[in-house]
């Protein structure tokens, strides 16, 4: 494990504990849809994006082409383990990856129960959750932890895919800050946890 990836990814995670009950005290006001209440509204209010449609669309679909990511690699261990026929023929990375996949789902269903803000516009579903914006907390993380592992698997052979998975995962934040379904704080939360979580996974991929 490498302990400087680990204690920066750590302390990073509890600034982004920090944070989210920071949006749940601090200038909490009745600013969203049907009254609902905000943190930091002053925030959120001088920085709020109108809802569109267009931009919403994209990012939603660049969400959808992140999700194919962990079947890729899922993939890659089926075909290891195959070609080796035994679970220790498949590259201890990838199982990292299946472990970090299943952190970054269990913290994408907590924040779906937990409600820390809801959307500021009211999609066809009503109101849903919004803080952290879990499109981008999942993009970020499922793009840069594939990167992370190319690198240790695959070394200098995958600098074009790795460039596209950067591409990727910046889009689907950008295109989901500008769509306007998200307080500026989701963003801010979505960045956050998803650096945090993945610190903590490049300090056991990176190893010394």
């Amino acid at each position: 494990m490498n302990k400087k990836f680990f204690i920066i990814g750590l302390v990073l995670l509890v600034l982004s504990i920090a944070f989210t009950f920071t949006v749940t005290k601090i200038d909490v006001q009745p600013i969203g849809p049907d009254r609902t209440s905000v943190g930091l509204s002053t925030i959120n209010e001088k920085y709020k994006v109108e809802y569109n449609e267009k931009v919403y669309k994209i990012s939603k679909y660049l969400g959808y082409v992140a999700l194919v990511i962990p079947v890729v690699y899922a993939g890659i261990g089926v075909y290891q383990l195959i070609k080796g026929k035994k679970l220790s023929k498949v590259d201890k990375r990838l199982y990292m990856l299946a472990i970090f996949y299943c952190v970054v789902l269990a913290t994408y269903v907590l924040f779906e129960k937990v409600v820390i803000n809801y959307r500021p516009v009211v999609l066809d579903e009503g109101l849903e959750a919004s803080f952290p914006s879990s499109h981008t907390l999942m993009a970020l993380c499922f793009t840069i932890s594939a990167i992370l592992v190319n690198k240790e698997l695959f070394k200098d052979k995958t600098k074009l895919i790795n460039c596209g998975l950067f591409i990727l995962g910046m889009a689907v934040a950008i295109t989901r800050l500008f769509s306007g379904v998200h307080w500026f704080t989701d963003i801010v939360g979505g960045f956050l946890y998803a650096c945090s979580l993945l610190l903590l996974f490049k300090s056991f991929v990176k190893g010394k």
